[in-house]
Parts: C-alpha cells; sequence; structure tokens
C-alpha cells in the first residue's frame, strides 16, 4: 500500500512537472545549449594571439624571427607599426595582446656574436593568460636561438649570437589574478540580483492573482515596472559599491580612474538585467519557470564574456555571438577602469555598446509586457 502511494505520488509529480509546455522546453533544450557551450567554450588552450610588431631593425634576422612566431599558427601579426605610442595604442584599447619590439641594432649584434635584446609585452589584465602567452614567445624564440642562429653562424670563432629576451607585463605586472576577478565577480554579482529579483517580483504577482489587481488600480503601467526595478537597481548599484569598495581595501585592488565611470557603465548594465529580467517574467508563469528561464540566461552569459575563457579561442560563430553578451563589454570597462587606468576616450565603444543592448533589450520587454496584459 506504502508502495502504491509512493508511486502515485511519484507520477503527480512527474504530471505537474512536464505538463507544462514551458518547462518542457527548458527540460529538453537547456541540457543541449549547455553541453554546445561548455564544449565549444570552456578550452584553456590558446589558439590565437593577437601580435603587434615594433621592427626597428628591418633586417633579414628581425624578418625571419617574425616568420618564426606567425609560422607557428598561433601569432597573427595582425599590426605593424612605427612609433612607440602606436605600439602603447594596440595593447592599451585591448586590439593586441602581446608586442614585440625588435631594436634598430638587432641584426648587428647577432652577427658580431652578441647577445641582441628583444623586448616582448604582454597585456597582463587576464593574468593567467598573460603568463602562457609570454611562455608560448618565450619558446620561440628559445627555438629561433637553438636553430635559426646556429644554422646561420655555425663556424664563428667567438660564438654565435643570441636573442635576450626582456619580459615585460603591463598593467598587471605581478599577474595577480584577484586584480581581474575580484571587479568581475561584483559585475556578475550586479547581473545575478537584478535579473533573478527582477523576475520573481513579478511572476509573484502572476502566481498570487495580484497583479490584475495592481492594473485596476490608478496606478500607470509604467509605475508598475518602474516600481518593480529601481529597488533591486538601487539594490546591485549598493551591492557593487559595497564590494567593490571592499576589494580595493582589502585585496588592494588598483583603481586610479574615475568611480562616475564605473557606476556609470553600471546603469548602463543594469537596463540590460532588468530588461532580460522582465522579459522572463513575462513569459513565466511561475517562480520556478523564471529561476529556471533565469539560470539558462546566466550561465552562457558569464561563459561567453571572455571573463575566464578568451574569446579569440572560440570558434567564429560563437565569436559573433558574443557581441550580443552585454557581459562582455563591460568586463572590457573593468579591466580598463582598475588595472588601465584609461577613461571614456579609450572605452566609449563599450559604454556605446551597453548603451545599444540595454535601451534595446529594456524597450522590447516593456512593450512585450504591455502586449501580454492587454
Amino acid at each position: 500500500m506504502v508502495n502504491l502511494r509512493l508511486r502515485e505520488f511519484i507520477r503527480k509529480e512527474f504530471i505537474q512537472l512536464l505538463r507544462d509546455r514551458k518547462t518542457r522546453r527548458i527540460l529538453v533544450i537547456a541540457p543541449l545549449v549547455q553541453l554546445l557551450i561548455f564544449g565549444y567554450v570552456i578550452n584553456f588552450d590558446i589558439y590565437t594571439i593577437r601580435m603587434t610588431v615594433y621592427d626597428l631593425s628591418r633586417s633579414p634576422e628581425s624578418r625571419e624571427l617574425i616568420r618564426s612566431f606567425t609560422g607557428s599558427g598561433i601569432f597573427h601579426a595582425h599590426r605593424f607599426v612605427e612609433r612607440d605610442e602606436d605600439l602603447t595604442e594596440e595593447i592599451l584599447k585591448g586590439r593586441s595582446d602581446l608586442a614585440i619590439k625588435i631594436g634598430p641594432d638587432f641584426a648587428r649584434e647577432i652577427r658580431r656574436g652578441a647577445s641582441a635584446p628583444l623586448q616582448i609585452i604582454a597585456d597582463g589584465t587576464v593574468s593567467n593568460m598573460a603568463a602562457i602567452r609570454l611562455s608560448y614567445a618565450a619558446a620561440i624564440v628559445e627555438r629561433v636561438n637553438e636553430k635559426f642562429l646556429t644554422e646561420r653562424y655555425p663556424l664563428r670563432s667567438m660564438g654565435y649570437g643570441r636573442i635576450e629576451m626582456k619580459l615585460r607585463t603591463w598593467y598587471n605586472p605581478n599577474l595577480y589574478s584577484r586584480h581581474y576577478f575580484v571587479p568581475g565577480i561584483a559585475a556578475f554579482l550586479v547581473m545575478l540580483i537584478s535579473l533573478i529579483f527582477t523576475s520573481l517580483s513579478i511572476v509573484r504577482e502572476k502566481e498570487a492573482g495580484t497583479i490584475e489587481q495592481l492594473m485596476v488600480t490608478p496606478i500607470k503601467r509604467w509605475e508598475f515596472i518602474a516600481g518593480k526595478t529601481i529597488p533591486y537597481a538601487l539594490v546591485a548599484i549598493l551591492q557593487m559599491i559595497v564590494v567593490t569598495t571592499f576589494g580595493i581595501l582589502w585585496f588592494d585592488l588598483p583603481f586610479p580612474s574615475s568611480p562616475v565611470l564605473l557606476l556609470f557603465a553600471v546603469i548602463l548594465f543594469l537596463l540590460t538585467s532588468l530588461g532580460i529580467g522582465i522579459f522572463i517574467s513575462t513569459i513565466s508563469h511561475t517562480q520556478q519557470q523564471a529561476i529556471m528561464s533565469a539560470f539558462f540566461f546566466l550561465q552562457p552569459a558569464f561563459l561567453l564574456s571572455g571573463y575566464v575563457f578568451p574569446i579569440a579561442n572560440m570558434p567564429a560563430a560563437i565569436q559573433w555571438l558574443t557581441l550580443l553578451n552585454p557581459f562582455r563589454y563591460i568586463l572590457v570597462i573593468i579591466r580598463g577602469l582598475f588595472l588601465k587606468g584609461v577613461g571614456w576616450e579609450v572605452l566609449w565603444p563599450q559604454y556605446l555598446a551597453l548603451a545599444v543592448i540595454g535601451v534595446t533589450v529594456f524597450g522590447a520587454s516593456i512593450l512585450l509586457f504591455h502586449k501580454k496584459l492587454d
């Protein structure tokens, strides 16, 4: 009798779980999407390193060195510059992961059997990736020393010249991981709080059957949306301030930029998070559906942001998809503000992207919410 009751109770739970069409879709689609994302995105191997070259030697030796880098299939010399300022700008704006500077006496020093200095500069804002990139560069230079130079100058009585690497890491010279991860976690918490609590607050009214009662009161719809989003936006902003302040004081995070720029970025970022929360609440009928839908969005947003796994390593189609991810742009802003000390003149494309995505998502979600109520 007990087994029969248990069987019928389990049967009832399965019926309740599967009777809703939206829940069935999430149960089927979510694991497949997660599998694809994890399969393509979670990868610590480096397949592409964007490299800037500043060649003052312009000699056969320097060209052979550059070919050794580009011939590896990993380093892509996408920019050759003529000034130190251009090299700095490439790293500063995040267009290059690594730069090499070949001095004017490079070939002459090698030919006379001396050590020729080679400066290799890495962007240290993503500390774990910077260390790997520098190790790849060091391995290629060592290979050039062992093969190319000994083959070209095998009979010199005074020995053959060698390339002497001078490795530098900009913006995070000690490669402290916490300098990058702590501010990024703060941004993720902003998205988590604003998205989940916004979606649950509206769905809660649906489940209680009070949303219709609210709509027949004098309160206007925009006031209803504002009342449901502003409290959580303020909580998220306060949380960002607390976490960031704690990180600066406790973890000794550098923050040479303006707090106003950080606050402005968080507000733009919140537009998207709140808009997605409204959208989830509009299409969901229960709090269970809302939470499942929220995490269905949060995990891909986190993985496709470049926070842990480099976007350059992802397949081309996935890289295009990351352009729609607001978390990607807030991370670039955080790196710039906390580690590089740059301002609006460098980060304005990320602010513009956040504004466009935020206004579009928030506006479309409100329109859909009004349509559903009608």
